[in-house]
């Protein structure tokens, strides 16, 4: 029988890739032909007829091949399979992250049932954790507020983000941040889309929000630079396969549709 199985091969948190900087998928006769012995081996749950899964190898050096983050990687892959790539990550980490029980200390074994860990001793689960964060394009008229985040090396511009605290709302850290960030009140909050985001492990819920009042006056800790910019004249922006991306893209279409029906 012909194996059909799909491995993502990671080592120290990098994905392996073909020569052109494409994730490799690879068959366990592949995996037996370039003499990985996987450390760990997880199913990712795929919903296809077929299992995806992910193993975790010692990093070695293969000919023809190249090992990439999957950071390095968002520019050139659909948000689909930035996506599975970013679970096939989580997952790892989440294994390595709960082998021991971080209430008595004892060794974990996989859950029967779920996809999580339970302490052999006093049966706590540990589930794959996921952070719930806010990221949200701010809007006045023609214009939209991006910001050089401290977290990126190279000048890009993006929308402003944050994780939700214990109590907060969606909507509530959304101002708070906004406000922490760059001194400006935001009104007319909605959401738009979601999106999974493996760095390290949150979900981002995405919002457009409208200027209300206040100067731009960045905190130089979490943001470097922020600018108002006009649909028509951005700067380097992220990939089209990131909520980021996407929600300033759908900013540009509908500012171009009101536009382009004023002149009409």
């Amino acid at each position: 029988m012909q194996d059909t199985h799909v491995h993502y091969v990671v080592a120290d948190e990098k994905f392996l890739c073909t020569e052109d900087g494409k994730i490799a998928f690879l068959s366990h006769a592949d995996l037996a032909r370039l003499n990985f012995e996987p450390d760990i081996k997880h199913a990712l749950k795929s919903k296809s007829s077929e299992e995806d899964f992910v193993v975790s190898v010692a990093y070695k050096e293969i000919p023809g091949f190249s090992w990439r983050t999957l950071r390095s990687l968002v520019e050139s892959v659909t948000e689909e399979e930035f996506q599975t790539a970013g679970r096939a990550l989580q997952i790892l980490r989440w294994h390595f992250d709960h082998q021991y029980c971080g209430r008595c200390g004892k060794p974990t074994e996989q859950h029967a049932r779920d996809f999580a860990k339970v302490c052999v001793s006093c049966k706590l689960d540990f589930y794959p954790r996921l952070s719930p964060c806010i990221i949200t394009l701010v809007t006045r008229g023609d214009e939209c507020l991006l910001a050089w985040h401290a977290r990126s090396k190279d000048e890009k511009y993006s929308c402003l983000a944050g994780f939700i605290e214990m109590g907060e709302s969606p909507e509530q850290t959304l101002e708070r941040e906004v406000k922490e960030e760059v001194g400006v009140s935001v009104a007319n909050i909605r959401y738009v889309a979601s999106q999974p985001w493996p760095f390290p492990g949150q979900l981002m819920l995405g919002y457009f929000a409208d200027y209300a009042e206040g100067d731009l006056t960045v905190d130089g800790e979490e943001i470097r630079a922020a600018y108002w910019y006009r649909y028509d004249q951005l700067p380097n922006i992220p990939a089209a396969s990131t909520i980021s991306g996407r929600l300033i893209r759908t900013f540009v279409q509908e500012r171009q549709s009101i536009r382009s029906n004023n002149e009409s």
